[in-house]
């Protein structure tokens, strides 16, 4: 009986141990009406832009995909996927200036300036942005917004 107390300690070091619960996303950055998204693979073919609140909370509130052109964003709490419906100016890598999607009752307006650079290959950098969220009955809410721009090599 002492041995097995001896061991005791090496015992419980040696279970198995379960892994610490993910730390959920906010459903809410700032009291808006968005929240953070989950990390956001690279898609097949294309580009995407990953794009970050640019003041108060920092989070990952949206991805943009040129290629199907859809926006993804977390509206209450549900991860929403609105299409593309049009798009004016030069913004490039499959993007415009200004990029409008909408879904059921839900309206997004996306405006980019986008930068490339030298230090970054198969891609580019969201300097400035602007992501407009309308509801229908609800407040417009205006977020500001920077991040990458990946492309699928």
């Amino acid at each position: 009986m002492k041995a097995l107390l001896l061991f005791a300690p090496l015992l419980v070091a040696a279970a198995p141990q379960s892994a610490p619960a993910p730390t959920p996303l906010p459903s809410s950055i700032d009291g808006l009406p968005l929240g953070a998204i989950p990390r956001q693979d690279l898609p097949a073919k294309g580009c995407a832009a990953y794009l970050w609140t640019a003041s108060g909370t920092r989070a990952l509130v949206a991805m943009a995909q040129a290629d199907p052109a859809r926006l993804r964003l977390s509206i209450g709490g549900t991860i929403t996927d609105l299409d593309r419906n049009g798009q004016t100016g030069a913004g490039g890598f499959g993007f415009g200036e200004s990029n409008d999607y909408g879904a059921a009752g839900i309206s997004a307006k996306l405006t980019m300036k986008i930068e490339t650079r030298e230090s970054i290959s198969g891609g580019a950098v969201v300097t400035e942005g602007l992501l407009q969220l309308d509801r229908a009955g609800q407040d417009t809410v205006v977020v500001p917004v920077g991040g990458l721009i990946g492309c699928a090599t």
